[in-house]
C-alpha cells in the first residue's frame, strides 16, 4: 500500500507547477521527431482579470492539447495577448493612466491566473501585441500591402461627433445616435481613410478545399461575401442637357418592365446634381437625417420605409418609360452601386415602399400554376421565378430561360452586361485612435505619400501622451511623431496620425508564434513550414466574418507575395459554447454578471474548477455556471484520489484470470474506448461521466479480492492516464506516488481491444405476444436456434404460455425473443 494521504490541491498544484516550468515540459520543440500539431486558442484581450467564461474556453482547449501530447504529437500551444485596442484608451482617459501602464498590468496579472489553471502554456512563444518587437512586424507586413497594391487611401464614411471633432467608434455611439462622451448627436462623415483590398480575394475566400470547419461558420463567410449573380443595367438621365448614366446591379434582370420607381443612396453623389429646386429643401433635410443613422439602422426589416422624391427621372433602358427618382436610406453606397431599380411586385423592400408612397406596381412574372391578379390586393411581394408576362416582346418567356435572355438583350443593345457582384467591401483598416499600432506612411509636400522604409521600423507609438477629454487622439498633438523627415527628399514631413485597426494584429499573430524571437524576421520560411497551418483552432463563432475571414484573406495575400507557401491558416476549427451567469445570460463585464475563479481556485483548487468547467455542458453548447454544482467534482475527484491511495497494491499483485477479473479488464477497454472517442470530438462532458462510472464500479469492488489483480491495478493506472488531460496536477501527483519517474502527460494514451469492449453476454429481453415477460443473461454469440430453445424452456416464460400454442419465435440478434401464441 502506498502512504494514504488526503487530497489537498494547494499542497501540489504549485508544485507541479513550478517543475513542469523548470523541465520545460511544455515547450515545443523545433527539432522533434514527433509529428507536429499546432493547437492554437484565440488569444485574450487584456481586461485585468480571467473569469469562469474564460476558464470553460481555456480548460477544454489545454485539455485537448494534452490529450494529443499524450497521443505521441509533438504540440505547440501557445498563449498570448492582443493588447491594443479602444478599451485601453478610454481606461487611460477614465484612470488618468497610460494605456501602456494599464495594459502591461493587466497582462501580468493574468499571466498569474493562466499559469494557476496549470495549462501547458508554451511561455517561450508568448506574444503581447503592443510592444515594439511585435507591431514593427505588423508595420513590416502593412507595408508589403503597399507595395502589392492591396493597400490604398480614399474617403469613406465613419461616425464623426461634430462636438468632440473626432471620429467614434461603432461601440462609442449610443442607441439613440448620440455621442458616449458629450451626448452630441453623430453623424456620418466622409474622411481619408486606409483600406485593404480583402475584394480581390472574394472568389477564393468563398473556397474551404482542404479545412474542417463548422458548416455554420462557412455559410456566415459565403453570405457575407455575398457572391452575386446578375446584369449591370445603365438608366439615363439628362442633366443640364446632357444625357448620363446611372449604373444599377440586379439580379433579377428580367424584371427590368417592372420598375416603377428609381432609388438612390442618401449619399450618392449624382443626388446633388439631379434633385430639382423644389426638392432641395426635402432632399437635404433627408439626407441629414439619413446621416445619423448607421448602417446597422438603415439595414433594418423593421424598420418603416422612408424616402424622398428627387424631383427627377431616369429612362428605363429597355422599355423606353420615364421612372422618378427618390432617395431612401434602405439603399447603401456600400452596397451595388448605392441605386437600385425599384420593382415592387417581386422584391419585398420595394413593395412596402410603394405602398407607403403610393407608387405604381406593376406584376411582370407570373408564379406557375397562377393567373394574374391586381397587385393592390396582395399583401406582399412575389419573389419567385416564372413566366415573363407585361414585358413587351418578352411575354411569354419562362422562368428557367428569362434571366439568361434579357441579359443577352442589354449586352446586345449595349446598355449592360452580365456581372457578378459581392457584398463583401474593403477592409477600412483606419482608425483615429491613439491605442494601436502606427501606419507607417509619411506625407511630404513634395513626394506625396510616402512608405516608411522598412529599415527604419518600428515606428515607434509614443508611451506617454496626453489625452484630451474630447477622445481625440493625442498623436496629433504629438510633435515629435507627426513632424519628420520625407524618406525620398530629406525634407520636412508628417506621420500619418492614425493607428490601425486591432484585426491586423491578430490576422497574423499565429505566424509570429512559429517564431517569436527572431528580430530580424515576421517569421522565417522554415518555421512556418514547420508549424503551419494551425492543425487545431478553437475559438468563439462571433469571429466569423472579422478575425476568421482576416486571417484567410492574409494568409492568402502573403502566399501571391511569396512569404508563405499554404492556402489557409487553420486546418480544424472549432467553437466553444457561451457560458452563462447565474442570472441565465452570457457572462461579460458589461453585464456585471463575471464570476471570477480566484476563490474557487483558492477552495477547491484548479483541476476541481477545471473539470466543473467542462462538465457543465458540451463544449460547443456552454451552460449556466453554478457554484454549488462544484461539490459533486469536488467529491468526484476525492473519490478516486481515496479510491487510488487506499486501493493500491504496490508489489506482485494475483495475474490470475477469473470471471471478476475479466470483468474489470473489459471495463477498463470500454472506458478507454468511450474517453478516446469523447475527447477526439470535444465531449468532456461525457468523457468524465465515463470515468466517474468507472471509478463507481472499481470503488463497489475495492475491499474484493479482485482489488489485489494486475487487472485492477492496470484499470486504476489507466484512469489516471485518462483523467490527465482534465485534472493534470492530481493524476501528475498519483502517479509518481503510485511509483512511476517521468511525468504522467509524457506516458502514452492507453490503447484499446475492440473486442475486450465487448461483453461475454448479454441481457435478452423475452416478451410474450409483445409484453415482456422475462430477462435472461445469454451469450453474446448466441444462435437463434440456441435462444429458441432456452426462452421455450424458461419456467417463468413457461408459466405465461400455459396451454396456448406457440405461433413463432421471432429473434432480433443482441436484444429481444418475442413468442407469438393463440389461445386454444
Amino acid at each position: 500500500m502506498i502512504t494514504r494521504t488526503k487530497y489537498s490541491p494547494k499542497e501540489i498544484e504549485g508544485k507541479w507547477q513550478e517543475q513542469w516550468e523548470a523541465q520545460r515540459l511544455y515547450h515545443a520543440s523545433d527539432d522533434s521527431p514527433k509529428p507536429k500539431f499546432y493547437h492554437l486558442v484565440m488569444f485574450p484581450y487584456p481586461s485585468g482579470d480571467l473569469h469562469m467564461g474564460h476558464w470553460y474556453n481555456y480548460s477544454g482547449h489545454d485539455a485537448y492539447g494534452r490529450y494529443m501530447s499524450m497521443r505521441g504529437y509533438n504540440v505547440m500551444q501557445p498563449i498570448g495577448f492582443d493588447a491594443f485596442g479602444l478599451p485601453a484608451e478610454n481606461a487611460a482617459i477614465k484612470r488618468g493612466i497610460q494605456a501602456r501602464t494599464w495594459t502591461l498590468s493587466n497582462i501580468e496579472k493574468m499571466r498569474k491566473q493562466f499559469r494557476a489553471m496549470g495549462a501547458r502554456w508554451d511561455w517561450d512563444r508568448e506574444v503581447v501585441t503592443c510592444l515594439p518587437d511585435y507591431y514593427k512586424w505588423t508595420q513590416w507586413l502593412f507595408l508589403q500591402f503597399y507595395k502589392h497594391g492591396l493597400a490604398y487611401r480614399t474617403k469613406a464614411p465613419a461616425n464623426w461627433c461634430p462636438s468632440c471633432n473626432t471620429t467614434l467608434a461603432n461601440e462609442q455611439v449610443l442607441a439613440n445616435g448620440t455621442c458616449e462622451r458629450c451626448g452630441s448627436v453623430v453623424i456620418r462623415k466622409e474622411i481619408d481613410q486606409w483600406l485593404l483590398k480583402i475584394t480581390a480575394y472574394a472568389d477564393e475566400l468563398l473556397k474551404f478545399d482542404g479545412i474542417e470547419w463548422p458548416e455554420k461558420t462557412v455559410t456566415m463567410q459565403r453570405n457575407w461575401i455575398g457572391r452575386s449573380q446578375g446584369a449591370e443595367i445603365r438608366f439615363t438621365i439628362e442633366v443640364d442637357g446632357q444625357r448620363e448614366e446611372i449604373p444599377v446591379f440586379t439580379t433579377r434582370p428580367d424584371t427590368i418592365y417592372g420598375v416603377t420607381f428609381f432609388v438612390l443612396a442618401p449619399e450618392h453623389p449624382w443626388v446633388e446634381k439631379i434633385t430639382t429646386p423644389e426638392q432641395r429643401e426635402a432632399v437635404e433635410a433627408y439626407i441629414e437625417q439619413a446621416r445619423r443613422m448607421t448602417e446597422i439602422e438603415r439595414m433594418s426589416t423593421e424598420k418603416e420605409k422612408t424616402g424622398v422624391f428627387t424631383g427627377s427621372y431616369v429612362t428605363n433602358p429597355v422599355s423606353g418609360e420615364q421612372i422618378p427618382v427618390w432617395i431612401a436610406d434602405y439603399v447603401l453606397m456600400s452596397y451595388g452601386a448605392g441605386a437600385i431599380m425599384g420593382v415592387p411586385a417581386h422584391d419585398q423592400r420595394d413593395f412596402e415602399f410603394a405602398r407607403k408612397f403610393d407608387i405604381a406596381i406593376r406584376q411582370v412574372i407570373l408564379n406557375e400554376g397562377e393567373e394574374p391578379s391586381d397587385p393592390a390586393t396582395w399583401s406582399e411581394s412575389k419573389h419567385a421565378l416564372g413566366t415573363m408576362i407585361n414585358s413587351g416582346p418578352f411575354d411569354g418567356t419562362p422562368g428557367d430561360e428569362s434571366i439568361a435572355k434579357m441579359t443577352r438583350y442589354i449586352e446586345e443593345q449595349g446598355v449592360g452586361k452580365f456581372m457578378i457582384s459581392y457584398r463583401l467591401r474593403d477592409w477600412l483598416i483606419s482608425r483615429q485612435r491613439y491605442w494601436g499600432s502606427p501606419i507607417p506612411i509619411v506625407y511630404c509636400p513634395k513626394d506625396g505619400t510616402v512608405p516608411v522604409p522598412e529599415e527604419q521600423l518600428p515606428v515607434w507609438l509614443p508611451e506617454n501622451v496626453q489625452f484630451k477629454s474630447t477622445g481625440e487622439s493625442p498623436l496629433r498633438y504629438e510633435p515629435d511623431f507627426v513632424n519628420t523627415t520625407c524618406p525620398v527628399c530629406g525634407g520636412p514631413a508628417t506621420r500619418e496620425a492614425d493607428t490601425l485597426d486591432t484585426f491586423i494584429c491578430s490576422s497574423w499573430y499565429f505566424l509570429r508564434y512559429t517564431d517569436p524571437r527572431d528580430s530580424e524576421h515576421a517569421w522565417t520560411p522554415e518555421a512556418a513550414e514547420r508549424w503551419m497551418p494551425v492543425d487545431q483552432y478553437i475559438g468563439g463563432a462571433e469571429h466569423a466574418t472579422m478575425h476568421l475571414l482576416y486571417s484567410r484573406f492574409f494568409v492568402k495575400a502573403l502566399r501571391d507575395m511569396g512569404h508563405l507557401s499554404i492556402n489557409e491558416p487553420f486546418t480544424r476549427l472549432f467553437h466553444q459554447g457561451t457560458v452563462l451567469g447565474p442570472d441565465g445570460q452570457k457572462m461579460s463585464k458589461s453585464r456585471g454578471n463575471v464570476v471570477a475563479p480566484d476563490a474557487y481556485v483558492e477552495k477547491y483548487g484548479a483541476d476541481t474548477v477545471r473539470c466543473y468547467m467542462m462538465f457543465i455542458g458540451p463544449f460547443d453548447a456552454g451552460g449556466v455556471f453554478k457554484a454549488d454544482n462544484l461539490e459533486g467534482i469536488w467529491r468526484f475527484l476525492n473519490r478516486f484520489w481515496n479510491l487510488t491511495t487506499e486501493g493500491w497494491v504496490e508489489g506482485n499483485v494475483s495475474t490470475e484470470e477469473t470471471s471478476e477479473s475479466r470483468a474489470i479488464e473489459r471495463l477498463r477497454h470500454k472506458t478507454i474506448k468511450r474517453v478516446t472517442e469523447d475527447m477526439s470530438n470535444f465531449r468532456f462532458n461525457t468523457a468524465l461521466a465515463a470515468l466517474m462510472e468507472c471509478n463507481n464500479a472499481l470503488i463497489k469492488q475495492q475491499n474484493e479480492p479482485v482489488a489485489r489483480t494486475a487487472a485492477y491495478r492496470r484499470t486504476l493506472e489507466t484512469m489516471m492516464q485518462l483523467l490527465a488531460p482534465m485534472a493534470p496536477h492530481m493524476t501528475e501527483e498519483l502517479w509518481h506516488m503510485t511509483g512511476h519517474a517521468d511525468s504522467i502527460h509524457t506516458s502514452f494514451w492507453p490503447m484499446y481491444d475492440e473486442a475486450m469492449t465487448v461483453d461475454d453476454t448479454f441481457t435478452l429481453v423475452v416478451q410474450v405476444n409483445g409484453k415482456v415477460r422475462e430477462r435472461i443473461e445469454v451469450a453474446q454469440d448466441i444462435s437463434e436456434e440456441e435462444v429458441r430453445k432456452q426462452v421455450l424452456n424458461n419456467p417463468k416464460v413457461l408459466g405465461f404460455i400455459g396451454d396456448a400454442t406457440v405461433q413463432k419465435v421471432i429473434y432480433v440478434p443482441g436484444r429481444l425473443a418475442n413468442i407469438v401464441i393463440r389461445n386454444r
